[in-house]
């Protein structure tokens, strides 16, 4: 059913409409707050990106057989979850952190604003998603926003994991430990979050969203490895440069790739009994390994 689907097509669906409320949600506080910082907001949100999250989030919900409409609670939470991602890119970006003057082929937020501006694009965004999630008024939003809450200090914690790993020999175990906080933990929130908007049992869906969280860092990396920054829209090899623990630094490319084949194949073991309704979350599980940037 995955080799079937189309998955450009959804992507795109998907990014216009988390588009479309993204820029609503910023501009609804245009007047309220400095033009400065909403204008660079709008730039950390509406600069590109599959929206994969977000298309995570529908599709979960699509498979479990829950609405995913405009309106709908899971529509509400996909766009909660993508200022978040925003936030940790604009704060992952700083001098203090990856030092990176690139994000999907434009200057990062400090470099076309500044540092002071980038971190409180990050503060204002995390503060955004969590008042745009509690204002639905579903009895499961606060369930939903202690997900979101619980993925992303999983993922800050990740973070520090990574900062305090440069120029460290890590184990497997510890590298595994790194990528299923700092990568694995929201996109696990984003599979997770959406089958609970259809009223699923989240404790086995977590497990799935975590086998393609660590599958798609170890695409990340590889893609460090032999992507170019014109393809990526980013540096690529400061992996290396910055002499960070990795997969394919611990396995080697060809390690490293059938380990991400392995998580895949779990994945979709267990999204299997799910059937045609789930058809959309297959071929996303799959587009986190094949994809070139």
């Amino acid at each position: 059913m995955a080799g079937t689907f189309q998955i450009e097509p959804y992507l795109h669906e998907v990014a216009a409409r988390v588009d479309g409320a993204l820029a609503a949600l910023v501009e609804s506080r245009r007047g309220r707050g400095p033009d400065r910082l909403v204008d660079a907001m709008g730039y950390a949100l509406l600069g590109g990106g599959k929206r994969l999250r977000p298309a995570l989030v529908l599709a979960a919900c699509r498979a479990h057989g829950g609405d995913c409409g405009d309106g709908s609670l899971a529509l509400r939470y996909a766009v909660a979850m993508e200022c978040v991602h925003a936030y940790s890119l604009v704060h992952d970006d700083l001098p203090a952190m990856d030092d990176d003057d690139l994000r999907r082929g434009r200057p990062t937020v400090h470099r076309a604003y500044d540092e002071a501006t980038a971190v409180l694009v990050g503060d204002a965004l995390q503060a955004l998603a969590f008042g745009h999630l509690l204002a639905d008024p579903s009895p499961r939003a606060p369930a939903l926003a202690r997900l979101l809450a619980d993925g992303a200090l999983l993922m800050v914690e990740g973070q520090q994991r990574d900062v305090e790993a440069e120029g460290r020999s890590l184990t497997e175990d510890e590298v595994i430990e790194l990528m299923r906080t700092k990568t694995g933990a929201l996109l696990a929130a984003s599979v997770t979050g959406g089958a609970f908007c259809a009223g699923a049992d989240v404790a086995a869906v977590y497990a799935v969203g975590i086998e393609l969280g660590l599958a798609f860092q170890i695409a990340d990396d590889l893609l460090d490895l032999t992507g170019d920054a014109a393809t990526l829209g980013k540096r690529a090899g400061k992996d290396v440069a910055a002499g960070k623990a990795t997969l394919p630094a611990l396995l080697g490319v060809e390690g490293a790739r059938l380990r991400a084949e392995a998580l895949l194949e779990r994945a979709l073991q267990a999204l299997a009994p799910l059937g045609p309704e789930a058809a959309a979350l297959r071929a996303l599980a799959r587009h986190v390994i094949d994809r070139k940037k």
